[in-house]
């Protein structure tokens, strides 16, 4: 199967998703589709027993890709509300609800709809330069993807709060003492990226020895429901046409400072 934003390979019970959009593998409408698709394939082929979900280069993923946004113009409602959130939203309930377990290995940074995306993973490992922020705050609160709301029950609400409310950069070590990650690397150790990756692959031996029926699906709790992303789809369309919205889109493109006006 072919793919132009991502990868998919199978080693037996194994598959690993490898987000592939040079050079921050942000997320367009074509790698929303394509993730949408490759996580309906590893959901209903019984025999992949463990599915590892993470990005090549030197980051993991950037989030959404605000560009498309701006590119969009007037349009820029009907992008936000269209088939690229429609599609992420699809990819993010399948993984939080998929009957074998989902491992993040976080190689680089993790923004925005690519948080959102480890959350929804069963377990994170990361490497020990990775680095996870919301995002929100910084284009208008215009959210990518769904509310990692699984980080209030891993690290409590008064830390994630805070964590929505500053966008500020969290470290894999600060991460892991929050109880965010399982693993994380260390930079004392030469080829951390490839340590982190052998530890996103040793944890499923355990799955795939063990029968279907024991997979973790049944003591899951959904990461984001449909209601709330469907419900955070219209939310960032909202946000999108407000001028305020679109002046946070222009300034992150243009590298410079937001002049928000409250509109």
């Amino acid at each position: 199967m072919s793919h132009q934003t991502l990868e998919l390979r199978r080693d037996r019970a194994m598959a690993r998703i490898t987000l592939d959009r040079p050079p921050a593998n942000a997320l367009d409408l074509t790698m929303a589709r394509e993730l949408a698709e490759v996580a309906l394939v590893c959901d209903e082929d019984p025999e992949v027993r463990v599915v590892v979900l993470t990005g090549r280069g030197k980051a993991f993923c950037a989030g959404g890709d605000l560009a498309s946004f701006g590119a969009a113009g007037e349009r820029v409602r009907d992008a936000a509300q269209g088939g690229h959130r429609r599609s992420l939203h699809v990819a993010i309930a399948r993984f939080a609800r998929m009957r074998a377990p989902v491992i993040a290995a976080v190689n680089g940074v993790a923004a925005g709809a690519g948080f959102s995306l480890v959350t929804a993973c069963d377990l994170a490992v990361a490497a020990a330069s990775a680095r996870f922020t919301m995002a929100y705050t910084a284009p208008a609160s215009l959210r990518t993807a769904a509310r990692p709301s699984s980080w209030p029950r891993l690290i409590g609400l008064r830390r994630t709060q805070e964590l929505m409310i500053t966008n500020r950069m969290l470290g894999a070590a600060e991460a892991l003492r929050m109880g965010g990650l399982d693993a994380c690397g260390s930079r004392r150790r030469a080829g951390d990226r490839r340590s982190m990756l052998s530890r996103a692959r040793s944890p499923p031996a355990r799955p795939v020895r063990s029968p279907p029926s024991s997979d973790c699906c049944s003591c899951r709790a959904a990461t984001a429901s449909e209601a709330q992303m469907e419900a955070e789809t219209r939310e960032i369309a909202d946000a999108a046409r407000r001028p305020d919205g679109r002046e946070g889109i222009a300034a992150f493109l243009e590298k410079r400072p937001p002049r928000f006006d409250g509109r």
